[in-house]
């Protein structure tokens, strides 16, 4: 199948410059193409990955990619999205953001694959203002300019001429890859239209109209419920492993609508037709089971964190629902840490009553103690029915944690202090 026509399929298509050209390319050779995602923070969330995912099947399909870190344009800032003007960052904070993403793009594409990875700032910085002005800055029309989404959209509070010229630099991108490393198509966003058809009108203005330049941009991302995907109650679900744990990240596609699960199996996953086929009749016939979302939550979980951290998160999550977490290890159980209540408890041993009532995890003393005589409460995976039974923090996990489960799924970690 065509690269255009498996994106199709896949719903990954929101607008293209040229469709029938494009097709037309990419069944005629290998081409080049480019995404770009500027440095304004040390990680990706997962709303950034999803036009790396179409980049990703573009590799696989036998094109180049270009990963384009934006060490450039991230000290100017793009507008799109924003109602007030970004807070310019250091050069020290921006050089460590575009190291952060590049260490990321490469566990992605892989280090010596058919990918390259590029930074703007190497040609952005060496233009001079009047080359700026005079060689980019006289082919673009402001009335043009202004019409664009990206900038009409903020025209009722203001821009400041700095990010006003974003759509510019972001031209300069196109162009400079297009000349240096024939990139013929650039991917981004549904909000990056107006940036993307800015480049390639410049093409056509310094290379001829007929160059061949093309430009695809990828659906706004909403859950069926309206709201927008990849937030949860917690904020994003971040790429980076230390701000969304691998199990963290594992939950949040296993707990997916199915309503949305069989969208997101065509975005996120390399799974075929007939695979996808087959969990969307499951979802349908035997919901209850939630095969998709298991599988979506394997397939995303080891394409971003490899699969020795998809079993840590698998066997996490069989370990909570069989209740036995003395299985678990202090490392796995930092994993949890945004994932359950967390209290504190002294490092001293103290009677279970007095614990539950001090952290509290129970409302009195008689709750407490009904809870413990009723066989409600385990520790560490002990289940606890004797309300004079000590509570030594230093017996489990290194003396840095007990684990409180009070009924079938309630879970409290208490942290030693």
């Amino acid at each position: 199948m065509n690269i255009i026509d498996e994106l199709t399929w896949r719903g990954a298509i929101n607008q293209e410059t040229d469709a029938e050209g494009l097709k037309k390319l990419t069944e005629e050779k290998s081409i080049s193409l480019y995404c770009g995602v500027d440095p304004t923070g040390d990680s990706m969330h997962i709303g950034h990955l999803i036009p790396f995912m179409m980049m990703k099947r573009f590799q696989l399909a036998g094109h180049h990619p270009y990963i384009l870190i934006g060490g450039g344009t991230g000290t100017i800032g793009d507008p799109s999205g924003r109602k007030s003007e970004r807070t310019l960052q250091t050069m020290q904070q921006v050089q460590k953001n575009v190291d952060a993403l590049s260490a990321q793009m490469k566990k992605l594409f892989g280090k010596d694959a058919n990918v390259t990875m590029v930074n703007n700032y190497d040609w952005l910085s060496k233009i001079s203002l009047l080359d700026f002005l005079r060689d980019y800055g006289k082919n673009f029309n402001v009335n043009t300019m202004l019409a664009k989404d990206i900038v009409a959209s903020r025209l009722d509070v203001g821009i400041s001429f700095t990010e006003f010229t974003y759509q510019i630099l972001q031209s300069v991108d196109f162009l400079t890859l297009y000349r240096n490393y024939d990139v013929q198509l650039q991917i981004g966003g549904a909000d990056q239209w107006g940036n993307i058809t800015s480049g390639i009108d410049l093409i056509h203005k310094l290379e001829g109209a007929d160059a061949q330049a093309y430009g695809l941009t990828i659906p706004l991302m909403l859950k069926a419920d309206g709201t927008k995907f990849g937030k949860t109650a917690g904020g994003a679900v971040w790429l980076d492993p230390e701000k969304t744990s691998p199990y963290e990240f594992y939950q949040f596609w296993l707990n997916q609508d199915d309503r949305d699960v069989v969208k997101y199996l065509k975005y996120f996953t390399f799974l075929s037709q007939a695979e996808i086929a087959e969990l969307e009749e499951k979802v349908e016939k035997d919901p209850g089971k939630r095969e998709a979302q298991r599988r979506l939550a394997e397939e995303v979980t080891r394409f971003v964190h490899g699969q020795a951290a998809l079993d840590t998160a698998e066997r996490i999550s069989q370990v909570l629902f069989s209740g036995d977490v003395s299985k678990l290890s202090v490392s796995d159980i930092h994993q949890l840490a945004g994932n359950m209540k967390t209290v504190e408890i002294p490092a001293a041993a103290q009677n279970i009553v007095e614990m539950l009532v001090s952290a509290k995890i129970e409302p009195s003393k008689r709750q407490a103690r009904e809870d413990v005589t009723n066989g409600a409460i385990t520790i560490n995976g002990t289940r606890m029915t004797d309300t004079a039974e000590e509570i030594d923090p230093a017996a489990h996990f290194e003396g840095k944690y007990v684990i409180v489960r009070k009924g079938k799924k309630k879970y409290f970690l208490a942290e030693v202090k």
